[in-house]
Formats: structure tokens, sequence, C-alpha cells
């Protein structure tokens, strides 16, 4: 079984999440008392969000270098960013180490792809939905992409960040995910994308009329596979 690396704590909420994943589908394949080898180097999200809306990616892809090196010098085989936003420096990270990278929108697209959908609604941070390095990732997979409107970005993203990275579950947020899931499945969606890893603590199978794909879960299992390999 090969080290699985991660660059986690944005948020540690949905890197707990990752944690339990990986372990339990390591002892799913495997049995017994069997669990998953993992680094993890877990940063402080409140320096992160804060360099995210000051825009100051530069400095960002700094702090990912860094972590990516350190968990490869630290014996990890691969490199996994646990969140979908700081895939917008997926190619810098990628470039820094040696180890292979897991990107979480291969995880996704090819599992949106095996199940047969090709016009996708995704659900993100604003810089998820908004810049192009995520939707330009699924379409080297044969996907399409929407995005809701406006507004309802602007929802999207401000639950995100208020509520679910500090663990906060609100039912009315919840009605709103399922209203802009909604736009987007009468806009032609046939799956949606949960593309930020603290989604899935919102909502489930039960909120959408279309099928959900989880990225947490999806880019996890994905690890185990390589790491099994």
């Amino acid at each position: 079984m090969r080290t699985i690396g991660i660059i986690g704590g944005m948020s540690w909420e949905s890197s707990l999440e990752y944690y339990r994943i990986l372990n339990q589908a390591v002892r799913a394949r495997l049995g017994g008392h069997h669990s998953a080898r993992i680094l993890m180097l877990s940063v402080d999200f409140a320096r992160i969000a804060a360099l995210q809306h000051a825009g100051d990616w530069a400095r960002l892809g700094d702090e990912m270098v860094a972590a990516a090196q350190a968990l490869e010098r630290g014996g990890a085989a691969c490199v996994l960013i646990a969140t979908n936003t700081m895939h917008l420096l997926a190619p810098q990270v990628a470039d820094a180490v040696a180890i292979p990278l897991l990107h979480i929108g291969d995880a996704a697209g090819r599992a949106i792809k095996a199940a047969g959908h090709r016009r996708v609604g995704l659900l993100g941070t604003a810089f998820t939905m908004e810049q192009p390095f995520y939707a330009e990732r699924l379409a080297q997979h044969g996907l399409e992409v929407l995005v809701p409107d406006e507004a309802d970005r602007r929802t999207v993203h401000r639950v995100i960040y208020d509520e679910l990275v500090a663990g906060r579950i609100e039912p009315a947020s919840r009605d709103a995910y399922r209203a802009i899931i909604a736009r987007l499945v009468a806009r032609g969606a046939e799956a949606i994308v949960l593309g930020c890893t603290e989604i899935m603590l919102l909502v489930g199978e039960g909120d959408s009329p279309v099928p959900l794909f989880d990225t947490t879960r999806l880019h996890a299992l994905a690890a185990v596979e390589w790491a099994l390999a």
C-alpha cells in the first residue's frame, strides 16, 4: 500500500471526511484491521481564505507548493489537494514535486462520464464556479458545465464560507441549495457536481431530482484505488 499525502485543513470539516472515507475504503477492500497509510499536512484555513478573497494566488501557490514538498519529503507517494478551489493551483503544485498529484476534477470527470452524463451543473465557491480552471478540467472528460446565475452563485459561496466551513448546517441553506439545483436542472443539467468538499455536508441525493456527484468521496476513492494498485 502506497502512502497518500493530503494537503488538508481547507476546511478541516471536509478533511475529516477524507480521512474517514479513505480508511473505510481501505478496510472494505482489504478487510480485517487494515487502514489507509496517510500523511496529512493541515494548513490554517483562516490564512488561506484571507489570501483567496484578497486574490493573492501567488502567495497561495507558494503555500501549496511548500505543503506538497513537505509531504514528499515525509514519504508521501502522491499528493491530494483536499479542496476543489485550490486546484486552481494544481499545475503549479504538480510541477513542483516528483510524485503524482491526483486531481479532484479527474476523479469527478471519470465518474460522471462513466455514468453516461454529458451536461452537468457545478456548485462550489465563487472561485470554482467563475474561473475556468475547473470547468476546463471537466471538459477534458467530454462534459459541458453549467453554473448558477450571479445571485445563486453568491448564495452558494456565502453558505460555504459563512456556514459549512464552520460546521454549521442550516435548514434554510439546504432549501436554498435545493432551489438552485432545481434551476440548474431546468436549464438542462443531467447531474450536479458538488464542487466544494463541504457541500456534501449539506445536501444529499434526496435534495436533487438528478444524480449528485460528491467530489470529496470520489477524490478519496480514487486515491485508494491508486494506493492499492
